[in-house]
C-alpha cells in the first residue's frame, strides 16, 4: 500500500487522507504528550495506521513550517509543538492577514462577519478586560 494511504474499507481499497488531516492528527498526539515524541511514538499514539516514514515526513514538514521543534534523540529526532492549538490558530490567522496588503479592509470584513457574541468578546479583549479570554466558548 502506498505511503500515506490507509485501507479503511477492509476490502483492499485505499483512501488517501488529506495532508491537513494527517498534520492535525500528529499535532494532536504531540499536544497530548507529556514531552517530545519520536516519530515511532507518534505512530503508536495514532494507532499505527500510518507508516513510520509517513509520520517522519509529516513531522519534518511541520518542523519546516516552524510548527514543531526538534531535538536529537538517538539517531533521529524527538518533536514537540512550539505552541498550543490556540496559538497555532492565531498564527494561521496572522499568516492569512499578512497575505493581503489592505489589512484595514481584511480586518473590517473579518469583524463585520463576527457573531454578536464574538464581537462582544473581541471588544472586551481590545479594551483590556483580562477576564474576557476566560469567558470564551
Amino acid at each position: 500500500m502506498p505511503e500515506g494511504q490507509i485501507d479503511e474499507s477492509g476490502d483492499g481499497r485505499t483512501d488517501r487522507r488529506p495532508a491537513g488531516e494527517l498534520e492535525a492528527g500528529v499535532l494532536a498526539a504531540l499536544w497530548a504528550a507529556d514531552g517530545p515524541l519520536t516519530p515511532g511514538a507518534v505512530q503508536l499514539e495514532l494507532g499505527g495506521g500510518l507508516a513510520r516514514t509517513t509520520v517522519t515526513t509529516i513531522l519534518t514538514r511541520l518542523h519546516a513550517k516552524g510548527v514543531v521543534s526538534r531535538a536529537r534523540s538517538g539517531r533521529g529526532y524527538a518533536y514537540a509543538p512550539v505552541q498550543d492549538s490556540h496559538g497555532l490558530t492565531a498564527r494561521r490567522m496572522h499568516a492569512e492577514l499578512d497575505k493581503d496588503e489592505d489589512r484595514r479592509t481584511v480586518l473590517a470584513r473579518f469583524v463585520s462577519d463576527l457573531s454578536p457574541e464574538d464581537e462582544e468578546l473581541l471588544r472586551a479583549l481590545l479594551e483590556g478586560d483580562p477576564g474576557a479570554a476566560d469567558d470564551s466558548r
